[in-house]
């Protein structure tokens, strides 16, 4: 069984940073795409960031490309979103996912998924 464990959430000025954190059990985890999703109260759940199994290709949501990093650490099964310049819009539950399509964006490309973790960005 497949469980992720999301860790780093919190709460943080507007222009400050976060690093979330993702550890996975239970898996081939260097063999999944992995990626982050947030949902915010009232709203649907959107793509944040994704990275491939070998760390070589990434992508990004418009709304937060050139702020957040996501990386992975396939030695150590955990994948971290880097979050910086953080806006109050940023604020919303992060959830982390794996798949196993090559490239995924979607929230349907995804089969396991984590419990979420509350960011919360004051203005």
């Amino acid at each position: 069984q497949v469980q992720l464990v999301e860790s780093g959430g919190g709460l943080v000025q507007a222009g400050g940073s976060l690093r979330l954190s993702c550890a996975v059990s239970g898996g081939s985890f260097p063999s999944y795409t992995m990626g982050w999703f947030r949902q915010a109260p009232g709203k649907e759940r959107e793509f944040v960031a994704a990275i491939s199994w070998s760390g070589g290709g990434t992508q990004y949501a418009d709304s937060v490309k050139g702020r957040f990093t996501i990386s992975r650490d396939n030695a150590k099964n955990t994948v971290y979103v880097q979050m910086d310049s953080l806006k109050p819009a940023d604020t919303a539950v992060y959830y982390c996912a794996g798949s196993r399509y090559s490239v995924a964006t979607t929230s349907r490309q995804y089969v396991y998924w984590g419990q979420g973790t509350q960011v919360t960005v004051s203005s």
